[in-house]
């Protein structure tokens, strides 16, 4: 393989402006869920993070079949299971957890059961669940950007509250910073992300990009603001890295894109460990 044919393998999968789109509105997504996706990780809320994604299932399922807006359905499933969540915590003796695992399986199942009315079933599931990123339009990516944008000044503006409830509750309270309505805000910027994202990489597929680069972004990173930089550059990369392998493998492109975000994580967790025990040896040595 010559200079050219190399550099070409990396250039065609983007020569055309689906696939720019494609990759545009990958890029947009995988912001949104690297910035929403650091908080997930830090306060131990990956499974809420793949309940919530399942859980706007039946307000995109009720949209297809009764033909009104996505995002308004999406919206309407998230507030849903939000407060569905919150009863069940506070109106008995069970864990958040108990809550969670309940109103996941119950949205999805109720998702998948109003898109069954639909005559085109499978079609429909499949865009749901996996997306449909060879689709993205210039509207979507416009819908994509500002709904970004929204996501990004909010991360900012509410880095300190939600710094402070990463690491204790009381210790933000005591600070003044009014937990409860940082994890509100929380709440909402995952539903943002989600929503934002699902007609690009699916609401399944989502999830890979929520906690993926964030997970490996910190076995990288020692402070936060370096767990961003590194959450986002990968998530940038597993998109870019997925849509190439899927043009070139004949494989689903959003399937392909999350697979490469796991596979980060395990690629650098095996050279942070096979560096920290080389390292040990040298100490040892000395």
């Amino acid at each position: 393989m010559d200079w050219w044919t190399a550099v070409d393998w990396w250039i065609e999968p983007f020569l055309l402006g689906f696939q720019q789109r494609a990759l545009i509105g990958g890029l947009v997504a995988a912001v949104m869920c690297a910035v929403v996706g650091v908080w997930l990780v830090l306060r131990g809320m990956s499974f809420f993070g793949d309940a919530f994604v399942h859980g706007v299932l039946p307000g995109i399922a009720a949209a297809v079949i009764f033909g009104f807006n996505p995002y308004l359905g999406a919206a309407v499933a998230a507030l849903f299971m939000v407060g569905g969540i919150e009863l069940i915590h506070r109106q008995t003796a069970l864990k958040e957890d108990t809550a969670i695992g309940l109103l996941f399986v119950g949205m999805m199942a109720l998702g998948v059961t109003i898109i069954s009315r639909s005559n085109a079933y499978t079609g429909s599931l499949t865009s749901i669940l996996f997306g449909d990123i060879f689709g993205v339009t210039d509207e979507l990516i416009t819908t994509m950007v500002v709904m970004g944008a929204v996501v990004i000044a909010a991360a900012v503006v509410l880095f300190r509250p939600l710094l402070a409830l990463s690491f204790s509750a009381t210790k933000a309270q005591s600070l003044g910073m009014r937990p409860r309505f940082a994890h509100a805000a929380l709440l909402v910027l995952i539903a943002t992300a989600v929503i934002a994202s699902f007609q690009a990489v699916g609401t399944l597929l989502v999830f890979g990009l929520l906690v993926g680069p964030p997970a490996a972004a910190s076995l990288l990173s020692r402070t936060v603001p370096r767990m961003f930089v590194w959450s986002v550059a990968l998530g940038a990369l597993s998109v870019w890295l997925g849509l190439t392998l899927s043009y070139h493998l004949q494989t689903a492109g959003a399937a392909t894109i999350a697979l490469v975000a796991v596979a980060l994580f395990f690629a650098l967790l095996a050279l942070t460990r096979g560096v920290s025990a080389v390292r040990r040896r040298r100490v040892v040595a000395a």
